[in-house]
């Protein structure tokens, strides 16, 4: 069972649903040579994905591409079903900062084939997380910046003001087709920048105000 805390509460919750959204920054989107969506792109990673502060990402032997995409993550702490977009941020406990790690090689073999690629999103370790910081703490989450350094260099550095989809839009959407519960959590999207690590490397991902999260690769 993985849990998340928000320490200046005491508070820690079971962690339920994590729920990614892709293609959600403009110069991601170009970046990869993928279409703008027309609605949020959904997709899903296991609780067991989860790794914390000074652990470890572990490549699996099925992939020779794996990459890093910093997130700003969000944790409900309301349960809600079909959430207006003006009530959504009154269901979210804290923020915090993930990294989704990307079996690139794997997902674009799926993709090419038309088939799913959660073996590509959710395999162990595939989603290094910080603790949370109380939403009180955090007046505007789409002015934020997200920073990621790859052994001590900035790879991204970005503006959640930047979002094609806002927090408060992706909580209503969401809620919309899965109810959210306490302790789901949602990545909102990479912006540019991302890029391949290897054995050997070290990731930190951060957002002033709210958090970061070190992690190693084998």
């Amino acid at each position: 069972m993985k849990t998340v805390a928000i320490p200046e509460t005491d508070n820690e919750f079971i962690i339920g649903k994590i729920l990614c959204i892709g293609r959600n920054y403009v110069d991601h989107i170009k970046e990869l040579g993928n279409e703008a969506p027309s609605a949020p792109v959904v997709f899903m990673k296991p609780a067991t994905a989860v790794v914390g502060n000074d652990e470890q990402v572990v490549i699996p032997s099925y992939s020779s591409e794996c990459h890093y995409e910093a997130e700003l993550a969000v944790l409900i702490g309301r349960e809600g079903k079909d959430i207006a977009e003006a009530e959504a941020l009154e269901h979210v406990a804290g923020y915090g900062v993930a990294i989704d790690m990307t079996l690139r090689d794997v997902q674009d073999g799926l993709k090419k084939k038309g088939l799913p690629w959660d073996i590509a999103k959710g395999f162990d370790s595939s989603c290094p997380l910080s603790s949370f910081v109380p939403a009180v703490r955090v007046p505007d989450p789409q002015n934020l910046t997200i920073r990621l350094l790859l052994n001590g260099e900035l790879r991204q550095n970005c503006s959640t003001s930047l979002m094609i989809n806002p927090v408060a839009r992706i909580i209503s959407y969401l809620s919309g087709i899965f109810t959210l519960e306490e302790g789901d959590i949602i990545l909102t999207g990479t912006p540019a920048g991302v890029g391949r690590v290897q054995a050997g490397d070290r990731l930190e991902a951060g957002i002033e105000g709210v958090g970061s999260v070190c992690v190693s690769v084998v």
